[in-house]
């Protein structure tokens, strides 16, 4: 099986469209569609901002259909809202990274409380 005919089915296993995928790879559309239907061949670049899109390996790009593992599909909106983040300052980065700590944090003090609460009682 050729790398453009395994990109397309990891893809559509996925349930992602062409423009999703161009996107967070940040993409030429006509040389993604050159890449999926065979007639270029992309580079090794190109290749890992492909796999990074589908949230696959780069070696499952070339791996064939027996060998490729259980591809699960994802909530697309967060890999969209990942892509958008990426456009962000190192600033702006640093404090929604800070934020998401603060949120997390958040959640694991109130997990840990809770388990002491249960073994109070």
């Amino acid at each position: 099986m050729k790398i453009g005919e395994n990109i397309k089915r990891i893809r559509t296993a996925k349930k992602l469209s062409q423009k999703e995928v161009i996107s967070v790879a940040n993409l030429d559309s006509a040389q993604y569609s050159c890449i999926e239907n065979g007639k270029t061949d992309p580079t090794v670049t190109t290749l890992e901002k492909i796999a990074k899109a589908l949230g696959v390996s780069l070696s499952d790009l070339f791996a064939s259909t027996d060998e490729l593992k259980e591809i699960n599909s994802y909530d697309k909106s967060i890999m969209e809202k990942v892509a958008l983040l990426e456009a962000l300052s190192d600033n702006e980065k640093q404090t929604i990274y800070t934020m998401l700590d603060a949120f997390i944090g958040k959640q694991k003090l109130k997990d840990a409380l809770s388990g002491v609460l249960k073994d109070v009682e």
